[in-house]
């Protein structure tokens, strides 16, 4: 049978995985490919730190050069993380005839069209199911399954850390920081979650789907974005009581040729498709015009599922399928934008908001009459007793639709009333 000698640059949680699936189960991936994926050469930066898997001897080297200058190597799983050395690596394997695959969703948020374009120049191919959820094929599906949709919306819980955070305090009301930390010692959050739970990582991904599914070229840094990190369990508990869970919501809604994209926590109804993912899984809800909604779901991180999802790809360049998708689909190209983004003001939804306010009377009147004064309509109103004895009261509000920019400016006026003793909360509505 035909050998196409293949590499990994990076042999970390991701990386073992990836070497486990060639070396054990070699048989598997060459029914599949129709020749043997020969695993060459594995690069790390530390020769003697333990690994997670047993390589043949010869295989494991600390040069990068002993890959990139290899002319027998023609496809790397490209498993660096971060912007540099990454991008520079990345420029270098394709210089030198290879194939990339790579899991690296902020280096191809940054630095796509760069890299596209050089792949491009040089014959070469990129790809990249496993920098988007994990070991759910989310790229394939919208970029090959759906290509006879006009894709209408993506909303999706793209992030596994903020997930589980959002799960533990919705079942069992425990504080942000609380359960932070029982992610960090579970080993789904990072020592520095910052880009995990301030929404960071959502965007990225977001991008990504976003110019597969509509063409948009935005930059990960411009999409509205709110993290979990300021969410307070009061608001996990009232949305629990008006029947809805709190999930950090990825989402690009088309309107015509316009283009809604933001990443915040959101009220999903309960007992819906998403509200019910729990713990680190990811879903996208995908929407064509042709085929209607479609649900994925699965684990969105990890060792092995997101080696699954490199190696389909190895296999995929090495079989030539992924070139000719690459070809057509001219990704991140100099073509002109099929879409334009909607500015955040102009969004539209309905809204969850949450006052601090002395307990008054002629309080909840004030609050109303700034909202009917930015023409928004009010669609329900929840007010407990005063928390521990303080004499303040939480005052719910579940608003019908209207704009961001609305809802923002009524914010801004609630807060200057006198009675109101803290910012209001404020979060869309995902029905």
């Amino acid at each position: 049978m035909e050998t196409t000698k293949v590499a990994i640059i990076g042999l970390g949680t991701v990386g073992s995985g990836v070497a486990r699936l060639l070396l054990d189960h070699g048989d598997r991936t060459a029914r599949h490919a129709g020749r043997i994926l020969w695993l060459e050469k594995a690069v790390v930066r530390d020769l003697k730190k333990p690994r997670y898997c047993e390589l043949p001897s010869g295989v494991l080297t600390d040069q990068v050069d002993d890959v990139i200058l290899d002319p027998g190597i023609k496809v790397v799983a490209h498993l660096v993380g971060g912007l540099e050395p990454a991008r520079t690596i990345m420029l270098r394997l394709l210089e030198h005839g290879k194939d990339v695959v790579t899991a690296n969703k902020a280096l191809l948020a940054e630095h796509g069209p760069e890299l596209f374009d050089r792949a491009r120049e040089l014959g070469r191919t990129i790809a990249f199911e496993a920098s988007v959820a994990g070991g759910i094929p989310i790229i394939a599906n919208i970029s090959q399954c759906l290509s006879a949709n006009q894709i209408q919306s993506l909303h999706g819980i793209l992030n596994g850390t903020s997930n589980f955070i959002l799960t533990k305090m919705h079942d069992e009301g425990a504080s942000y920081g609380a359960v932070l930390a029982e992610a960090q010692r579970l080993g789904y959050a990072e020592a520095n979650p910052a880009m995990d739970v301030d929404g960071s990582d959502a965007a990225q991904k977001l991008a990504i789907l976003a110019h597969l599914a509509f063409g948009a070229r935005a930059d990960w840094q411009d999409i509205p974005r709110k993290g979990i990190d300021t969410l307070d369990v009061l608001d996990v508990r009232y949305a629990k009581e008006m029947g809805y869970r709190i999930k950090l919501l990825a989402v690009a809604d088309l309107e015509g040729d316009t283009l809604e994209l933001d990443v915040s926590p959101a009220l999903v109804r309960a007992r819906s498709p998403l509200a019910e993912v729990n713990g680190p899984f990811n879903a996208i809800r995908v929407e064509g015009d042709a085929v209607g909604p479609l649900f994925f779901h699965g684990q969105g991180a990890g060792q092995m599922p997101t080696a699954s999802a490199v190696v389909a790809d190895m296999i995929d360049v090495a079989v030539g399928r992924a070139a000719i998708t690459f070809r057509t689909l001219e990704l991140w190209s100099n073509r002109k934008a099929r879409v334009t983004t909607l500015p955040d003001d102009d969004a539209r939804a309905k809204f969850y908001l949450r006052c601090m306010v002395d307990d008054h009377p002629g309080v909840l009147a004030q609050v109303t009459a700034l909202l009917g004064a930015g023409e928004i309509s009010i669609a329900s109103v929840l007010q407990h007793e005063p928390l521990d004895g303080s004499g303040v009261v939480p005052l719910v509000i579940m608003t019908h639709e209207t704009t961001e920019g609305a809802i923002a400016r009524a914010c801004e006026a609630i807060d200057k009333l006198p009675a109101v003793r803290s910012k209001t909360v404020h979060m869309w509505v995902r029905d």
